[in-house]
């Protein structure tokens, strides 16, 4: 598009060596401070080797039963103490109890294991007893309070393990259940669809045999009242209406299938991420102009022109390697916010609403011999600021302008974890009348990535 192609491209974020280097350093500020804190404590050596036997025997046995074992016998074994172990059971939310011994109520000393969560309250998952207390001393008192820290976040740590296996298998559960339930029966609605349109045509051979009697009787001289002109305007305007909502429909039942079907995917829930399955196609015909056409009496009842005269729509087509179902929804996100942020701006004098969609070819832009394609989507409206640009690409996040509309701030999150994935970049650029997002696709050398399947 001639007044946005030419805006330069984003400033590069840090760079891998720059981040890996921050990330060292902190790490070893980290390991300092451990360091200050292991010698301020003090610990025997028996209390030392009593953590790391721990450790190691928290790692080893599976069965988180077996776990709770380890805590209260450590205890026993190496300092000849006696010990109770209470834990809120992170599976059912029922009160587990584990004890060394035969369960006595006097000369306890509680360690209760506190669990810091997000809304910054303590949740206690547990609490540690350790008895005869008055053989402990001040300093034991402070190892055993570290020892039931470190059950406190191994436990943590087993239970949303255990919690998001749970999690896992109930997924799996769920997208069969999917498959079976909507899917499947999906696929019958293309059926009822054909039969629909087969019903429709049934129309048309009755409007032109109507319109051939009626030129017969006017070629007999008989005088047609003005009724039978009606009739046939009538049959016309039924037939063009029923017709046209029929397309409408069928087209929205394309785009849903399409979204379902790519979404739903066996194959995303069992890597736990978006698995692309890609091939070539023609972009325009398959990915933009179905959007373009789903969204165009939309764009309309908002008062928005769909504008190519600004250059950027070339007529040849295109052809690139992509999963065409997640791109489909990349652009099905794209155009939803120009409907609903697209505002009126000043043009040579005259004001208007209007979208523009185009794509470059970027020689080598991926490195020597891999070109990329940019594909842009501009609306008119004030441009966005600086600050609300380098963040418009985050999960949740929405713009100053999007009080009053709907909207969660996951749609550009999306764009951007679909294009990574397909090893493009995702960006936004101001201009004069408005704000142009775009996504850069590299152009795999002869079908490189193509899924032998299709």
């Amino acid at each position: 598009m001639d007044n946005i192609e030419n805006a330069p491209l984003p400033v590069a974020e840090p760079s891998r060596e720059d981040l890996h280097q921050s990330r060292l350093e902190l790490v070893e500020r980290r390991i300092r401070d451990k360091l200050g804190s292991y010698r301020s404590y003090n610990f025997t050596q028996l209390q030392s080797v009593a953590l790391n036997i721990f450790f190691d025997l928290a790692q080893e046995f599976t069965e988180v039963e077996d776990v709770y074992a380890v805590c209260v016998m450590i205890p026993k074994s190496l300092f000849n103490l006696e010990c109770t172990l209470y834990v809120i059971d992170g599976q059912q939310d029922i009160l587990s109890c584990c004890a060394s011994h035969c369960p006595r109520t006097d000369g306890k000393i509680n360690f209760a294991e506190e669990i810091m969560v997000k809304d910054g309250h303590l949740d206690i998952i547990g609490m540690l007893e350790i008895f005869p207390a008055d053989s402990l001393t001040q300093h034991d008192t402070l190892f055993w309070g570290r020892y039931a820290n470190r059950i406190g976040f191994q436990l943590h740590n087993r239970f949303i393990s255990l919690k998001n296996k749970e999690h896992v298998q109930f997924i799996r559960n769920l997208v069969k259940d999917i498959g079976h339930n909507v899917i499947v029966p999906n696929m019958y609605f293309k059926l009822f669809y054909k039969r629909l349109e087969a019903r429709i045509g049934l129309i048309k051979p009755f409007q032109v045999k109507f319109k051939s009697m009626m030129q017969e009787l006017s070629q007999d001289g008989q005088e047609l009242s003005g009724d039978w002109d009606r009739l046939d305007q009538d049959i016309d305007y039924i037939y063009n209406a029923i017709h046209d909502q029929f397309k409408e429909i069928y087209s929205h039942y394309q785009n849903t299938s399409l979204f379902l079907e790519t979404l739903l995917r066996t194959s995303h829930f069992e890597e736990g991420r978006y698995v692309l399955e890609k091939r070539k196609c023609n972009f325009k015909s398959q990915v933009i102009d179905p959007q373009v056409e789903r969204y165009r009496s939309r764009l309309t009842d908002r008062g928005i022109e769909i504008d190519t005269s600004m250059g950027g729509v070339p007529d040849q087509e295109i052809e690139v390697v992509v999963d065409v179902g997640l791109v489909s929804q990349v652009y099905a996100n794209l155009f939803s916010n120009v409907v609903k942020y697209t505002r009126e701006v000043e043009e040579r004098g005259h004001r208007r609403k209007f979208m523009s969609y185009g794509w470059e070819i970027l020689k080598n832009f991926f490195e020597p011999g891999r070109d990329g394609i940019k594909l842009n989507v501009f609306s008119s409206g004030p441009p966005m600021s600086a600050e609300q640009s380098e963040r418009l690409f985050s999960e949740g996040y929405r713009g100053d302008n999007s009080q009053g509309e709907y909207g969660t701030g996951h749609g550009l999150y999306f764009i951007r974890e679909v294009v990574t994935l397909h090893g493009g970049r995702v960006g936004y650029e101001a201009t004069p009348l408005g704000n142009n997002f775009y996504i850069i696709l590299p152009i795999d050398p002869q079908g490189q990535g193509v899924n032998p399947a299709d």
